[in-house]
């Protein structure tokens, strides 16, 4: 009996919910909260399907994000490619981990992935924003058990 895997068009659907979701329109103190949802995608499916996406999954919707939010071309997906390649490099390692200690690796590749977007910021002349600009780290690392549990139902793992 062949096992069934990821289907693609899941996959692009779910990249691109993501975006969406990046993209709608909030106030403030509720946008400052708003976890990298393209970039939680990213890392689930490079870690639990690492060979269904590979690094195009991050590319191409970072580029989306690029065009859609008018920030530098190649910004976003230059930064969700960079921690989808850490995130299939170490998938083995971070699946053996529970959820818990997984969310603490989460929280350094959305490190990583803000650190990028701020050193392009900077380089570029763009005004750097306070220290609000890295709460959505943590707050996309404490999601990170609950992202698992719904992107779980999406897929068969691999």
């Amino acid at each position: 009996m062949r096992r069934q895997g990821t289907s693609p068009a899941m996959i692009m659907l779910l990249a691109a919910i993501a975006v969406l979701l990046a993209i709608i329109p909030l106030p403030f103190w509720v946008d400052v909260f708003r976890p990298a949802f393209p970039a939680l995608v990213v890392l689930y499916f490079c870690t639990m399907a690492p060979y269904t996406g590979g690094i195009a999954l991050a590319f191409f919707p970072g580029l989306a994000l690029d065009v859609l939010e008018g920030s530098l071309l190649g910004q976003h997906a230059l930064a969700l490619s960079l921690i989808a390649y850490l995130a299939i490099r170490f998938h083995l390692m971070t699946r053996a981990k529970p959820l818990f200690e997984q969310s603490f690796l989460v929280l350094g590749a959305l490190l990583i992935y803000e650190a990028v977007l701020w050193a392009i910021d900077g380089w570029t002349g763009h005004p750097l924003a306070s220290t609000t600009r890295w709460l959505h780290t943590l707050v996309g690392a404490a999601l990170w058990p609950l992202i698992v549990g719904v992107m779980g139902r999406f897929h068969a793992p691999q």
